[in-house]
């Protein structure tokens, strides 16, 4: 006569080994509705236009990334980086009342992306990832009410000490005065959304090109240097024409503008797809 012997396993371990093996999508749907009222406010501040919806970029940008690593994802995450998603989700939803939203909102994208780094490959570098995250957010009006005047004044100067080369140029606070012509440098040729998209572009490349997180580091203080030199050279041509007797008309002018920024990014973008040799960066 066989017997079997039946081992009866406790409810709440079968419900833990259960939790253990969900896959991913189960982790981050469960995530995004405990983190909804940064979505909201997200959201919010798209409809009522306080900011550019440049977010959605990053958004499509994580979410593509997510679809092409699908079959690759970890069956079993990695613990470190799951507590850490899960502690962020938690000190967000603390966070709410207490600290601004875009505050609150940085620690919610932040442990989004620590638990979708959990579930991805060891082959995906966690900067860029975290990085994309945050320029999910709606960051553009912020930046530009506490850094849109630095930035502004900054560039003023640079492109006086280069118009100076061939023209009597002196600045007056966020503007310049050129052979008698006075020329505000106003809140759009501050570079902040320059900086947006060239930061997006460094991390969107630094996936595709499989670049890591030490090689990665090392770019990024030149994707700042590339972004304000590209900016201080835009904004020196259009005041150059802008005082010369040849103002480019509306039309002209956001075409110099759009060809600035295209070709800044096209820097940003080689530099990030160049392979790394030796110990250069």
């Amino acid at each position: 006569m066989n017997t079997r012997t039946l081992i009866h396993t406790p409810g709440f371990v079968r419900w833990g080994i259960r939790i253990d093996v969900a896959p991913a999508w189960v982790w981050l749907a469960a995530q995004m509705v405990a983190l909804w009222p940064t979505w909201l406010w997200t959201a919010r501040r798209m409809v009522d236009r306080s900011d550019d919806p440049l977010g959605l970029l990053a958004l499509a940008a994580l979410a593509t990334l997510g679809w092409q690593a699908r079959h690759e994802l970890r069956a079993a995450p990695r613990l470190a980086w799951l507590a850490a998603g899960m502690a962020g989700t938690l000190a967000a939803t603390l966070c709410l009342g207490r600290l601004p939203p875009l505050a609150a909102g940085l620690v919610s994208v932040l442990a989004l992306a620590c638990t979708l780094l959990a579930f991805l490959p060891y082959r995906i570098a966690r900067l860029p990832v975290a990085g994309l995250a945050v320029l999910a957010l709606p960051l553009l009006s912020s930046l530009q009410f506490y850094l849109g005047y630095p930035l502004r004044l900054v560039t003023a100067e640079a492109s006086r000490w280069l118009l100076s080369v061939g023209a009597t140029a002196t600045r007056e606070g966020a503007g310049l005065l050129v052979n008698g012509q006075r020329v505000l440098v106003d809140a759009p040729c501050s570079g902040v959304q320059m900086a947006w998209l060239g930061y997006f572009t460094a991390c969107t490349v630094a996936l595709w090109a499989g670049l890591s997180d030490r090689i990665l580091s090392r770019r990024l203080p030149w994707v700042g240097l590339l972004v304000l030199g590209g900016n201080v050279l835009r904004n020196t041509v259009l005041v150059a024409l802008q005082t010369s007797g040849s103002a480019p008309g509306p039309v002209l002018h956001e075409l110099l503008g759009l060809a600035f920024l295209a070709s800044t990014c096209s820097a940003i973008a080689w530099l990030m797809s160049r392979p790394s040799e030796g110990g250069t960066p």
